[in-house]
């Protein structure tokens, strides 16, 4: 059973910063990708970032425009998404996504061509 542990939620004030983290249970390949993605009430799950094992090459969001960044550990395991210049509207539960093998089937932004997903962290940004 693949786990996905997310932590570093929190809240916190406009133009604060926080460190997401989250640690993979299973044995990652060069062709895994992890990603995070967001939802707030009412709203849909969108795309945050992600990055791929085989380059380390990250994609992002055009809505985070530069105030995040996703980098992975060296234990293979983990990745982080750093949030900086937090807005209010970036207060969502957001949710680490992964998948060992990507075949390519599905765009990275795409949410189901992630297999495994986290229960969430919540960040909360008060204005």
């Amino acid at each position: 059973q693949v786990q996905l542990v997310e932590s570093g939620g929190g809240s916190v004030q406009a133009g604060g910063s926080l460190t997401l983290s989250c640690v993979i249970s299973a044995r990652t390949s060069s062709s895994t990708v992890m990603g995070w993605f967001r939802q707030s009430p009412g709203k849909e799950r969108e795309f945050v970032a992600c990055i791929k094992w085989n380059n380390d090459t990250p994609d992002y969001s055009g809505t985070i425009e530069g105030r995040f960044t996703i980098s992975r550990g060296n234990d293979n395991h983990t990745v982080y998404l750093h949030l900086n210049s937090l807005k209010p509207e970036d207060s969502a539960l957001y949710y680490c996504a992964a998948h060992l093998y990507w075949r390519g089937t599905y765009y990275y932004t795409d949410s189901d061509g992630y297999r495994y997903w986290g229960q969430g962290t919540r960040v909360t940004v008060s204005s």
